[in-house]
């Protein structure tokens, strides 16, 4: 049992960097408490099907099947021995004062904290596509989960359209499960891709294992593309528009679309606690500032794509050294952290290579026509965050009071970088200067009844 006076250290996410945090600090003697949304460990790239569920974890988790295995196994003997707690199927919709706004089936309960390490993880980065909110369009990401959790894929005729390794992945996933691909569309040309060689030389069995992925597609990859139209009837997709690397337009019959750039950090929370962010030039987006470890200030500590896009294995080591940060601050005997930290400097010279081979589209999203919609929660069109960049400037937050993009129940996480971009086009500057949208409470939609709840914003 750990001693009574020992701090109280919540970490927010079990993914696989909030699995090796947790690990560590129990290795140390503390009982850490863990607060995930999935109802099972595992997070978004390791998430756990259903029990009964017949695919193997050799078709859900590929080439990655033995880690998947051994961090749920790992976290499930820590919570059947009683050494920490986990708080499964609970979302933490707002944080002050040191104290955790947390969202379960039975309403909301307030959690203090002495330390917080947030593992939260990140989501699809996604563009608008003139037709995107169409019914049967979904991220890269849901794709997978539905495969994933389910078993399902999510249409009969199915394009993919994005770029980065996740676009290939989901597309090889797919295949595997039988499903009819009628094409993946990258907007990264081959010249471009071969740009990111000298990062992606840091894993080379990673590199080649994506690859060998990418040949499962054959012709229906197709790099260097523009993507024209999203065409649609009133039942959902029926086609996706599209040009060629050569220029010629093609047109390919489908009912589902999947779409992604990459990932977006899940910064809400490290918002919400005070953390200082910056722009990554290189990524394209705002980033939480933290030193080496995942030290944020005010004792709050980052790690994993939440902080950096160094992906799953990056995670692991960045939720240790969330975790030696932690122990060593709170004067607890720690590891020594310099493998990790060795090890974290390759993954992400990987990662930049990674962010070189497969940019975000911004020039495709800062011409987009006045009618495409850029908001789908609110409606938003291109002509609108326009009209609100002329009326209240090259500001993020002006432009959202004006238009409203970014106020719907995402909260930006859709649309948010393509609004930026659409603002910095139109008032001239770099996407940087625009700002980015202010973290508000709740972050994740909630009921009416847990707003009313007795403890709701006191401080």
């Amino acid at each position: 049992m750990s001693d009574v006076s020992s701090p109280k250290i919540v970490i927010v996410g079990a993914g696989p960097g909030g699995i090796r945090a947790a690990a560590m600090l129990v290795a140390a003697g503390l009982h850490p408490m863990v607060i995930d949304e999935g109802h099972r460990a595992g997070g978004q790239i390791y998430r756990r099907p259903p029990d009964g569920f017949i695919r193997r974890p050799e078709q859900l988790y590929g080439s990655e099947a033995a880690k998947a295995q051994a961090l749920h196994a790992l976290f499930d003997r820590l919570v059947a021995e009683g050494r920490l707690t986990h708080h499964a199927g609970s979302s933490v919709i707002a944080v002050r004062g040191g104290r955790l706004h947390v969202l379960a089936e039975g309403g909301v309960q307030v959690i203090g904290y002495d330390r917080l390490i947030l593992a939260t993880g990140a989501s699809d980065r996604v563009a608008p596509v003139p037709g995107w909110q169409s019914a049967g369009v979904y991220s890269l990401g849901a794709a997978q989960i539905a495969l994933k959790a389910q078993g399902v894929t999510l249409g009969r005729g199915i394009v993919l359209m994005g770029s980065g390794p996740l676009l290939t992945l989901v597309g090889a996933q797919l295949l595997k499960a039988g499903a009819d691909v009628a094409a993946v569309l990258d907007t990264s040309s081959w010249r471009q891709q071969m740009r990111g060689l000298g990062g992606l030389a840091a894993r080379p069995l990673v590199a080649l294992r994506g690859l060998a992925l990418r040949t499962m597609l054959r012709r229906r990859y197709h790099a260097g593309v523009m993507l024209e139209r999203i065409e649609a009837d009133a039942s959902g997709v029926i086609a996706m528009r599209w040009r060629d690397a050569g220029g010629r337009q093609r047109l390919t019959p489908c009912d589902m679309i999947g779409m992604g750039w990459h990932l977006r950090a899940e910064t809400h929370l490290a918002d919400l606690t005070g953390c200082a962010f910056t722009y990554d030039e290189q990524w394209q987006q705002w980033l939480p500032k933290t030193d080496e470890m995942g030290r944020a200030g005010n004792g709050v500590y980052l790690a994993g794509d939440g902080a950096r896009l160094v992906g799953a294995d990056g995670a692991e080591i960045a939720g240790r050294l969330a975790a030696v940060a932690c122990l060593t601050d709170i004067g607890h005997v720690a590891p020594s952290a310099a493998a990790d930290l060795r090890k974290l400097t390759r993954l992400e010279r990987f990662a930049r290579g990674l962010a070189t081979a497969f940019p975000w589209p911004s020039n495709m999203v800062r011409t987009l026509p006045d009618d495409a919609i850029v908001c789908r929660c609110e409606d938003v069109t291109t002509a609108g965050v326009r009209e609100g960049t002329d009326f209240g400037g090259g500001e993020a937050n002006r432009v959202k009071s004006l238009s409203r993009a970014g106020m719907g129940r995402c909260q930006g996480r859709y649309c948010q970088l393509a609004t930026v971009e659409i603002v910095a086009a139109r008032a001239g500057c770099a996407a940087k200067d625009v700002g980015r949208f202010r973290g508000q409470a709740p972050v994740r939609p909630a009921p009416i009844g847990a707003f009313l709840q007795e403890g709701w914003g006191s401080g």
